[in-house]
């Protein structure tokens, strides 16, 4: 059969569809998981905080090797590479007995993980460049719709049987994704790189020289930390809204689903209307939205209100990571693109990272309600920045000197 990229698209769009639902299943519920199974009660937050953190801490610092490895062997086997070892977490969270064999689980992941990145970079190489904005638009509606069912099938699984049995769900879910990616993934475009992979600090020289990249990398960046200052607190806000802790999960799930739910709604069409307009205004608006939508949740104090603006924070802010992974890849040399990819994976955990660190630190010293003030100025302040000449991520076709600097694959 000849190679279709339509084809390959969808099929990489399950696999991605599948580890994000996973994710979605299980981990938004470790606070609960960490204080009903593994017996955390005192500074639950601080506890919860550091767990996300140590996972994105230890995937930043690999990402790049990583990427320097699938340029020289393939994204396709680095799929499936990342497909077994996420599973195998997984499958290994639910059988841990404290909460220090959670963090040793939890730090293995952020190492070998990597599922989703190499679908992205599988779509941006190996789609005609006039399709590459639209496909990687669609490869990241996936984790929009996982993001719909999965907190719902999590809120559930964990309400009936428990938080432990949603590992195990996760682990099956990452597993029949591995599956898809052995059997119908293609990489027909990969020609195994002559000579030694380039070094990550090549990789980062390339990229400082461009400007544009760089700066939708610190966009990355500061949008990831907004998402992760608030994502860890969730669960524990629903249960200062009144929830009790026997349907917290489940309450927390339909909440979770809200921002996915409107996020399938809109991703799509913010690709058309970036198509038409240019992805920097779209990212402009998406910012936008989102800070203002993080400031008003600050004066809803039931959960239906709450859930509610959470829906429509959700519309605004599906705009954002589509218009960027657009921009990076239009602001890169196809030869450069994937590495580019790889960066862009760096920046995202970097932000992760440092978001849920100070997530789960400023809630044990200051209120929730401040820290979704603190993370809808963040947003607001970007959004202002891009405005600015210096900062501008300016429409039109990256200059020869912006992407000439990137070598070759």
């Amino acid at each position: 059969m000849a190679y279709s990229w339509k084809r390959n698209l969808f099929v990489l769009w399950i696999g991605a569809f599948l580890v994000s639902m996973a994710y979605s299943v299980s981990i938004p519920f470790l606070s609960i998981f960490l204080q009903d199974d593994l017996g955390v009660n005192d500074h639950l937050e601080a506890w919860t905080g550091v767990i996300f953190a140590l996972t994105f801490l230890s995937s930043s610092l690999i990402a790049p090797f990583w990427g320097s490895v699938a340029d020289k062997y393939g994204r396709k086997l680095m799929m499936l590479r990342a497909g077994f070892c996420l599973s195998l977490a997984y499958f290994l969270y639910f059988i841990v007995q404290n909460p220090y064999e959670l963090i040793a689980v939890r730090i293995l992941e952020g190492l070998l993980a990597g599922y989703i990145p190499s679908a992205i970079a599988l779509v941006a190489t190996n789609t005609p460049e006039k399709h590459v904005g639209y496909a990687l638009g669609i490869i990241s509606t996936a984790s929009a719709a996982a993001s719909i069912m999965g907190p719902l099938v999590g809120g559930f699984v964990s309400h009936l049987i428990g938080p432990r049995d949603t590992f195990f769900v996760a682990g099956t879910l990452v597993f029949i994704a591995f599956i898809i990616a052995l059997l119908w993934v293609k990489e027909p475009s990969f020609n195994k790189s002559e000579g030694r992979r380039s070094s990550v600090t090549q990789d980062l020289k390339a990229a400082v020289s461009n400007r544009k990249l760089m700066l939708a990398l610190l966009v990355v960046f500061v949008t990831s930390t907004s998402i992760m200052i608030l994502e860890p607190l969730l669960t524990i806000y629903v249960l200062k809204l009144g929830s009790d802790s026997s349907t917290a999960s489940l309450h927390a799930g339909i909440i979770f689903s809200a921002v996915g739910v409107a996020a399938l709604i809109a991703a799509p069409r913010w690709g058309k209307i970036g198509a038409r307009i240019g992805y920097e205004k779209v990212l402009f608006i998406g910012l936008l939205g989102g800070g203002i939508g993080s400031l008003l949740q600050i004066g809803f104090h039931s959960l239906i209100g709450f859930g509610s603006l959470r829906f429509v924070y959700g519309l605004f802010f599906a705009g954002v990571f589509p218009a960027l992974n657009a921009l990076i890849a239009k602001y890169t040399d196809p030869g450069f693109r994937s590495r580019a990819f790889g960066l862009n994976q760096s920046a995202n955990q970097f932000g992760l990272l440092i978001g849920s660190l100070i997530g789960g630190l400023m809630a044990t010293q200051l209120s929730i309600p401040f820290v979704f003030a603190m993370n809808g100025t963040l947003l607001l302040l970007v959004a202002v920045l891009l405005k600015v000449p210096r900062f501008a991520l300016v429409s039109g076709k990256a200059s020869p000197n912006e992407s000439s600097h990137s070598p070759s694959a």
